[in-house]
């Protein structure tokens, strides 16, 4: 790579001996998230995984693919860069497994104003740290550098995943009906979605340094660092439930909350009933309504109010599925409503 270097390349904005630097840099972490199925390293045309289908009949792969949206800008303005990783992996792979799936492979893509190494890696930093908690591996990636496009110290970021889930247990709802119950996995907040209007609540982008404040409600915490916790991922937890209880349905909360992400899971005929006094909203949202004088169904239709994904599950294995969970890393879950007759969602 000593010979790699263009100073007409670099007059245009573009240093890609930065690229090699940030490679080496992250490394260290990418690391974490190989296992024996991997082949090879970084540095490839293409990220090398071998399939085991041992256990599976009848292989099928699913694909998922997410971004992280203007949180972004909170991780930019408060200059903290190693979690905003965990919130792009935990979008894709708390995709795939709604079907039932195992995420196997991570890439991430990560567009910047300049590339900086250590900014790069501290990035990378948090992918591995997201692909480690969904026990999938980071076999590859890409970082572009777009001078004239974007900022220098701005950058987006994207992933993509790919899982394998038995075509016999791809989740169907077909079983789903009045009388099961719905089963709640508490958020960690915001998650990924809605911040274009969470900035705005807060005039984030008016006064930045609206996020160095510490809101009585947010016990102790600023508000920068209540909106930039990362995303949860519930990959494990889900998948000890699924092998030992009739899961009928999963849905992720991401944008457009509970009113557009529970009947993605729903039969044709099945509602989801829930009484708002049962949902345990954390204190931030309260505090984000108030704020913004939002109303109470745009807080639902856009926000996860402290509901990361839902489980439909039969009523006679509520409990057994509560105890895997509670068991695994879910000690908060919950009993959120049940499956009743009609369409969508009632709120009352």
């Amino acid at each position: 790579m000593e010979k790699s270097y263009s100073e007409s390349y670099a007059a245009a904005g573009v240093d890609i001996t930065a690229g090699y630097r940030s490679v080496e840099l992250m490394k260290q972490y990418v690391a974490r998230t190989m296992n024996e199925h991997c082949i090879g390293g970084l540095g490839g045309f293409g990220g090398l995984f071998e399939l085991d289908c041992t256990g599976y009949k009848y292989p099928v792969l699913i694909s998922g693919t997410d971004g992280v949206g203007t949180k972004l800008k909170i991780a930019m303005i408060m200059d903290k860069h190693d979690t905003i990783g965990i919130d792009c992996v935990a979008m894709c792979v708390n995709d795939v497994i709604c079907a039932g799936a195992k995420p196997l492979v991570f890439l991430d893509y990560i567009a910047c104003g300049r590339n900086i190494p250590e900014k790069i890696a501290e990035i990378v930093k948090g992918v591995s740290e997201g692909c480690v908690q969904a026990d999938c591996s980071l076999v590859g990636g890409e970082t572009a550098e777009h001078p004239g496009m974007m900022p220098e110290d701005e950058y987006d970021l994207a992933g993509f995943t790919v899982g394998v889930v038995d075509k016999e247990k791809i989740l169907d709802n077909e079983t789903m009906k009045p009388g099961d119950v719905i089963i709640a996995l508490p958020s960690t907040g915001v998650h990924s979605n809605g911040f274009s209007l969470v900035r705005k609540i807060f005039d984030i982008d008016g006064d930045p340094a609206v996020l160095k404040t510490a809101p009585a409600e947010l016990g102790g915490k600023t508000l920068g660092e209540a909106l930039l916790a990362p995303t949860k991922i519930y990959v494990k937890p889900v998948l000890k439930v699924l092998e030992e209880v009739d899961v009928k349905g999963i849905s992720h909360i991401t944008g457009g909350g509970f009113y557009e992400n529970i009947p993605r899971s729903l039969k044709k005929g099945c509602c989801a009933r829930i009484k708002k006094e049962d949902v345990r909203t954390p204190a931030l949202f309260h505090l984000m309504q108030k704020t913004g004088s939002i109303s109470e169904h745009d807080m639902f239709n856009t926000f996860n109010m402290g509901v990361g994904m839902v489980l439909t599950v039969p009523a006679e294995q509520a409990d057994k599925a509560l105890e895997i969970l509670h068991a695994n890393g879910e000690p908060e879950a919950y009993r959120l409503g049940v499956i009743a007759e009609g369409e969508g969602v009632e709120l009352c």
